[in-house]
């Protein structure tokens, strides 16, 4: 898969063992990557900016014992197409519900992270009849006080804005990606620059530096302020467990605490000497606490 500065990544990562297949729901003509039985219980993994489906290669490449590992790219993002919106974490989590449907997958456990975990607590607080539980990385929940989010706003603040306004030529024309995912990263070792490359340098496509560029420009623009005016009310009542990196520069731990979940069964498990990106520093611990949750949700 050559590919030199400047060219976007225009074919998907090899992963050994993988299905791979386009379905379309609303609109959307989604990249599905899976793993493991076509018969197994299936496990739905969504990952968040700036990464695709391979954020989860691990599960991908050695799929556990009777699950279905199924890893769609976001609308826009990796090889889905782009959204007919602009945006929106509900429209996002209505997308995903469809793909559910045309998959014919009627109940699943779910998995999310960065963004794709901000859309998965939607999807379990609107149809929690869809999930038999909920394993989130490093996202804060919906529930978060403004009190507290504005103690961290300054996070936000550090890069989201230059990416709302500016996102597509930074994506495209700069080595922004490739110094920052590094930076986000504790342990090093766990993945090499051919790692990062994969996912910063399929931001160059016109189609995912748009999408990347509506997810904060939505948020910053819609989002925030329909928050602050109507604060998330619905309770959770699928189990959540939350895997919490304390590492995460662009998030704090107090954003996902279990003090301010408005949920029936949630649990937080700080991760020490980790980062943002937990799924590819530890995903031994992921696989683990997945495990975990599909032998109590059986």
């Amino acid at each position: 898969m050559p590919v030199t500065d400047g060219i976007a990544v225009s074919e998907p990562p090899v992963i050994p063992g993988v299905r791979r297949s386009f379905s379309t729901a609303r609109g959307v003509r989604f990249h599905v990557t899976e793993a493991g039985p076509v018969d197994g219980r299936p496990v739905v993994l969504l990952h968040g900016w700036p990464q695709h489906h391979y954020a989860y290669r691990d599960l991908l490449a050695d799929p556990p014992e009777g699950l279905r590992i199924i890893a769609p790219d976001l609308p826009g993002y990796g090889w889905s197409g782009p959204p007919p919106h602009r945006w929106a974490k509900e429209d996002i989590a209505d997308d995903v519900l469809a793909l559910l449907d045309a998959l014919g997958l009627e109940r699943v456990l779910l998995v999310g992270h960065d963004w794709g975990g901000y859309v998965g607590y939607l999807m379990v607080l609107g149809r929690p009849e869809r999930f038999d539980g909920y394993l989130a990385l490093n996202m804060a929940h919906p529930w978060v006080p403004a009190t507290t989010v504005l103690r961290h706003i300054w996070r936000f603040l550090a890069y989201q804005p230059l990416l709302a306004i500016a996102g597509v030529p930074l994506q495209q024309r700069t080595r922004l990606l490739r110094r920052l995912i590094p930076a986000a990263i504790t342990d090093r070792d766990a993945v090499d620059s051919e790692v990062v490359r994969i996912f910063a340098d399929r931001f160059r496509d016109p189609v995912c530096a748009r999408a990347a560029t509506d997810t904060y420009r939505t948020f910053w623009l819609r989002e925030i302020p329909q928050a602050a005016r109507n604060p998330e009310r619905r309770r959770a009542t699928v189990p959540v467990r939350a895997l919490f990196g304390l590492d995460d520069a662009a998030l704090h731990p107090s954003l996902a605490a279990p003090e301010t979940a408005r949920a029936d069964d949630y649990t937080f498990e700080p991760v020490t000497g980790c980062g943002h990106f937990i799924a590819d520093e530890r995903p031994d611990l992921v696989r683990a606490r997945l495990l975990e949750l599909a032998a109590a949700t059986t």
